[in-house]
């Protein structure tokens, strides 16, 4: 039974090889080791006999606005739920923290509705979001999809 945790300082490479491998697939943005250890108390990690298995953050966007964001989960360990569980921690921790509202831009929009969130169009995100997009080799011709889940 894989271990969900926060992350620590040490696991920040392996996240950076996780995200820049799905990265490498057009799943995701890259993210550099720099931004990962910057912003390494917004991610949770499954882990299993000592290795991740999948790593997923929650990153504040604003007073009552939080993101979901950068949710891998290892070929071998997929359709195990870990997923799910990453998500929802990043959900209870959302709460905890005050956010009244979750988003995620993503390719499998199906997963998020399956967990409560609804589609929206990205029009209806705040502009600080845009930030990561700009950096983003498909922006302005963006084919992810806005989910977003009320707290």
């Amino acid at each position: 039974m894989p271990l969900i945790r926060k992350a620590v300082v040490s696991d920040v490479k392996k996240i950076h090889r996780m995200i820049n491998s799905h990265a490498e697939k057009a799943l995701m943005l890259p993210r550099p080791l720099n931004e990962l250890y910057e912003h390494i108390r917004d991610f949770h990690v499954s882990v299993e006999n000592g290795r991740i298995q999948g790593l997923c953050a929650l990153h504040v966007m604003w007073e009552d606005l939080g993101e979901i964001r950068s949710l891998v989960v290892a070929g071998k360990a997929r359709k195990q739920g870990i997923g799910r569980k990453l998500v929802n921690r990043c959900l209870t921790e959302a709460k905890r923290l005050g956010l009244k509202r979750v988003f995620a831009l993503t390719y499998t929009p199906d997963f998020f509705t399956n967990m409560g969130f609804r589609e929206i169009d990205k029009a209806e995100l705040p502009h600080k979001i845009w930030s990561d997009c700009m950096r983003c080799p498909k922006f302005p011709d963006c084919d992810e999809f806005a989910v977003i889940r009320d707290l």
